[in-house]
């Protein structure tokens, strides 16, 4: 169904395409994407995929996934050991590798940018806050750094890329009141990635362009056709962003493209789709600390309301899996025995009314936030109003932002009824997914806004990540994923087949779950 647009939406759009026209999109060399912007550019601060696509190309980290399935791959480390215990690990540095100023990348600068991550407490500290204390961070030599765990910690050289290893020379000059710099850094940047953030013409969440750094430690003879000029133009609506793609104005799409826009992509010349398979889980997040949803009862009559094979069949055109728990239905750990929850509305009703002589406000309207963004979370909340509406309960619907969203859910009493996202590949471990969504530890992260606690579920997320073998593990996080889902704190939709619009100019698109194929420098350009 075609929705006229209002008059400052279409103006907005013009304004964007005029915006992309006058950029340098189809100039040989550079390449403009439509992705997403982080809310500001520091990769300690921010831990989403948008910062993914900015960081894996501005920064390097000691290790890096590469290839789908994702592959764990040496970086500014050449190798690692861990002790017999698990708690002493040594990581290599390669030599040579340097930082955009030109110094050397040393132990001392990987040891700061791990303190750094602690110290700011953000979420990407979240993987490491558990088990590593800063004192414990230490470089032996030049191109030694040891990290001393506080106990047995399975994911950690898996969450090892989520750390970007920042220039202390350059953020130390900008420090104002023991902040480690984090205004300063917010907009300007300070790594040793593929490509060098120009900060002068950066406009928060509106553009930022990238220069090739002719210094990397990899060097540009395996790809002599990489970009030289990486612009990356977000823009509101993804209708407005496929046209200026069909246009030319931009080079990629984001990889949350509606079906519609797939098949008038697929219809046109010059343009085509990629599409990967991945690793994110899409969800519809439930606060179970504000009633009505804080009632089980309440949060089941949700989960058989929402209409899963309708969604999948009809509005993605079956671009998706069925995916009914909180963990991707490819990776280890998932329990093959789990039972989801079916769309059924006399069930619905049945809940809802159990929840209603339990005292739960089922009758106040209920609010889920969706990312403007993203065309695909209104199109899931539009089919989820209409079905509930059958049942009797109101569902109204908020058009918001991530950055909005996330900055919100710090606190119960502020993170939304529902919001609607994805959970993506940012390590490959189960602790990505279940393990810090339902581990009440980390409580006021986006990842853990369903505000779930149940101590069963804490005590074996707790001994899956401190025990080593994966065949031990393994059971752990079955028997948490089973308690997780039969106790209803969040909707599980489906797991994504990434789906991007590109010129037919880029060629050699790599993908990898991990950054969802934001790593440009292996991108050839053509002319």
């Amino acid at each position: 169904m075609l929705r006229w647009k209002t008059l400052p939406g279409v103006l907005a759009a013009a304004a964007w395409l005029l915006m992309a026209a006058s950029a340098d999109a189809g100039r040989p060399g550079v390449l403009v994407s439509g992705d997403n912007l982080p809310a500001n550019v520091d990769p300690h601060q921010i831990f989403d995929v948008p910062m993914q696509l900015f960081s894996l190309n501005t920064y390097d980290n000691l290790y890096r996934y590469q290839g789908n399935p994702p592959k764990l791959e040496p970086w500014l480390a050449q190798s690692h050991s861990v002790s017999q215990d698990g708690l002493t690990w040594e990581f290599k540095l390669r030599p040579g590798a340097k930082f955009h100023d030109g110094s050397e990348i040393t132990s001392e600068d990987v040891a700061y940018s791990f303190k750094r991550v602690l110290a700011i407490g953000k979420a990407p500290s979240g993987a490491f806050k558990p088990v590593l204390k800063a004192q414990n961070i230490t470089a032996p030599d030049k191109s030694t750094v040891r990290f001393v765990l506080d106990q047995p910690y399975a994911p950690f050289l898996s969450a090892i890329p989520i750390v970007m290893i920042v220039n202390p020379r350059v953020i130390k000059e900008h420090e104002a009141n023991g902040d480690w710099g984090a205004s300063w850094l917010a907009s300007n940047e300070a790594g040793s990635g593929a490509y060098q953030f120009d900060a002068a013409v950066y406009r928060p969440l509106e553009r930022a362009d990238l220069k090739k750094f002719e210094g990397h430690f990899l060097g540009w003879a395996d790809n002599p056709k990489a970009p030289e000029q990486i612009q990356i133009l977000p823009t509101r609506e993804t209708s407005t962003r496929v046209l200026a793609l069909l246009k030319g104005s931009v080079d990629l799409t984001d990889s949350y493209l509606p079906t519609d826009q797939v098949e008038r992509i697929q219809k046109a010349k010059g343009v085509h789709i990629e599409k990967n398979t991945s690793m994110r889980v899409f969800i519809l997040r439930m606060n179970n600390k504000k009633p009505p949803l804080d009632n089980i009862n309440a949060r089941k009559c949700l989960a058989h309301a929402f209409n899963y094979d309708g969604f999948i069949k009809e509005i993605l055109k079956g671009y998706a899996e069925r995916n009914p728990a909180p963990l991707p239905n490819n990776l280890w750990g998932y329990p093959k025995d789990v039972v989801g929850y079916d769309y059924d509305l006399k069930k619905a009703k049945t809940f809802c009314d159990k929840a209603k002589a339990e005292g739960a406000p089922m009758n106040r309207p209920i609010e889920i936030h969706t990312q403007s963004q993203l065309e695909q979370t209104n199109q899931a909340a539009q089919l989820f109003q209409s079905d509930l509406a059958q049942i009797g309960v109101t569902l109204k619907i908020i058009a918001d932002t991530w950055a909005n969203i996330t900055t919100n859910t710090a606190k119960p009493e502020s993170t939304p009824d529902l919001w609607v996202h994805w959970v993506s590949t940012y390590f490959v471990d189960p602790e990505n997914w279940v393990g810090q969504m339902y581990d009440s530890q980390f409580q006021g992260t986006w990842k853990a806004s369903a505000w779930y606690q149940n101590p069963k579920v804490d005590a074996l997320l707790r001994k899956a990540r401190s025990t080593i073998a994966q065949t031990e593990r393994q059971p752990l996080y079955e028997e948490a994923v089973r308690l997780v889902v039969a106790d209803s704190p969040d909707i599980w939709v489906y797991n994504t087949v990434e789906i991007r619009g590109v010129t037919d100019r880029v060629k050699g698109f790599r993908f990898s779950p991990v950054g969802s194929g934001g790593e440009m420098r292996w991108v050839e350009l053509e002319p």
